[in-house]
């Protein structure tokens, strides 16, 4: 008998060490933001991603310095990439046209290059925000339009003047990875910019859309062992939270960093 109960007394023990331990707390994400500081615009995407997940760690690399902000990466679980100047146009093949075109900042588009590759080489996920989703799209092959009140005749107001936050419909694509993400098949966004995707990178889809036929949002085509890329041409940084088109993609960038962390 006591034999008995000394064995049911360790297979007892075995089982609570090996089921009833208490799930281990898992460490604060980190993402890397291609640019997040100083000006005061910037702040929205940390607040944003908080929003989601207030224990994020939120790691700005445009003041790192190209070297440090690529070894910074390799320790971060998803890569957010910020609205902010126009893409040197030199990338996608076109010369500077310092009429239609604000002045590119060569070390940010040298920095936002170079980050995209070492995140897709790595797995991390990817997600580009207005410029983001712009640079994006140049980095995978494709252009864009010099200035779209100029060059693309459209009666949807992209942006104001003074950047003053328009708002448009927009429509997605049955099937979407951004659909999945969303639930809805269209919404109302705000628009802050004055280019857009001309030429859609080869490896690329577009999976939103406005009225006058730009596109809104980029996925990859071929997604199966891919890192999780998504560029968006709105700020969903700016808008409410409760809104489809915002909230819940700084949930999913979240939850896909979150697997490639424990991977």
């Amino acid at each position: 008998m006591k034999r008995l109960l000394t064995g049911l007394f360790a297979l007892s023990l075995i089982f609570i060490l090996t089921y009833c331990q208490p799930e281990k707390e898992q460490p604060p994400l980190k993402i890397a933001i291609s640019k997040a500081v100083p000006i005061e615009s910037y702040k929205y995407y940390i607040q944003w991603l908080k929003s989601a997940d207030s224990t994020v760690i939120c790691l700005d690399m445009y003041h790192l310095g190209i070297d440090s902000a690529i070894k910074v990466l390799s320790n971060c679980d998803g890569l957010l990439l910020t609205g902010g100047e126009d893409v040197n146009p030199e990338y996608y093949g076109r010369e500077f046209d310092s009429i239609k075109c604000d002045l590119p900042n060569d070390f940010r588009d040298s920095l936002d290059l170079l980050l995209i590759e070492n995140a897709l080489r790595h797995n991390i996920p990817v997600m580009g925000i207005c410029r983001g989703l712009q640079i994006l799209n140049v980095y995978f092959g494709g252009s864009l339009i010099f200035d779209i009140p100029s060059d693309f005749d459209t009666t949807v107001k992209h942006r104001f003047p003074e950047y003053k936050a328009s708002q448009h419909d927009v429509r997605i694509i049955n099937g979407a990875l951004i659909q999945e993400i969303t639930g809805v098949s269209n919404g109302n966004t705000n628009s802050n910019h004055h280019q857009g995707i001309d030429k859609l990178a080869p490896l690329l889809t577009g999976s939103t859309y406005t009225e006058d036929g730009l596109v809104e949002a980029i996925e990859l085509k071929e997604k199966e062992g891919k890192p999780y890329v998504l560029g968006v041409q709105w700020h969903p940084e700016r808008m409410d939270y409760d809104n489809p088109l915002s909230g819940k993609l700084a949930k999913r960038l979240l939850e896909e960093s979150r697997i490639y962390s424990n991977k």
